[in-house]
């Protein structure tokens, strides 16, 4: 009795090492890719997962509402946070980015995020960047007085929503925003990045939402656990 008892708790421990031996689904410099020096920001102690986005992105339109839902099933010790980019100024995103980081800083852009998306790429929204034919740009294309009527829904002043956009500070973060972007290797949107040091995007996790959800957490744990 006590020698098969010994038995089957020798048999226990050698499949749990054999377990734990199991290597990880995921691969540094295939599903996910090592920044360094890592970008870290002040998020209260929790971990960030930093969606790197524009609203003038159409992956990024139609990729937000399955972020939205990876932002809400995050583990308590990591947040969502957002850094907007400016790569096409031909298609208006410096002044989407000047916008987001403008709300941002009035408190406003959390709860006009999603509509944002929809006033830029609705065919009758107020900062539709798209003629009627969905080919080509508006022209001109939607001005920071325009996203502050739109901000203004929201209960910020236009004419205090101009003055916040065109600060020094506000300027002062779009240039910290590009330099993030430089800085981590983001070269396309919308791309994410965990804790400062992983990149990866929808395509890296294999072209999956449910795949790049367990990329994430994967990552936070990772980065939990530093193993």
């Amino acid at each position: 009795m006590l020698r098969a008892l010994a038995l089957l708790l020798i048999s226990m421990f050698a499949t749990a090492g054999h377990a734990a031996d199991v290597p990880s689904p995921w691969e540094a410099g295939k599903h996910y890719f090592i920044i360094d020096p890592p970008q870290q920001h002040d998020s209260g102690g929790k971990i960030e997962v930093t969606e790197v986005f524009s609203y003038g992105c159409p992956a990024c339109n139609f990729a937000h509402t399955f972020f939205d839902k990876i932002a809400k099933g995050l583990p308590p010790n990591a947040v969502m946070t957002y850094v907007p980019a400016s790569f096409k100024p031909n298609e208006d995103w410096p002044m989407f980015q000047r916008a987001y980081l403008t709300a941002l800083a009035l408190g406003v852009a959390d709860k006009a995020h999603a509509a944002m998306f929809d006033a830029v790429w609705k065919p009758d929204g107020p900062l539709a960047i798209m003629n009627a034919d969905a080919r080509t740009l508006k022209d001109p294309l939607p001005t920071i007085e325009d996203a502050a009527k739109f901000y203004s829904k929201f209960g910020v002043k236009a004419e205090d929503f101009v003055g916040t956009a065109n600060s020094f500070t506000i300027s002062t973060k779009m240039k910290q925003a590009d330099a993030y972007v430089r800085a981590t290797g983001t070269d396309s949107t919308p791309t994410i990045v965990v804790a400062g040091k992983y990149r990866l995007t929808y395509v890296t996790a294999g072209n999956d939402w449910k795949l790049l959800e367990q990329l994430i957490h994967y990552l936070i744990q990772k980065e939990s656990t530093g193993k």
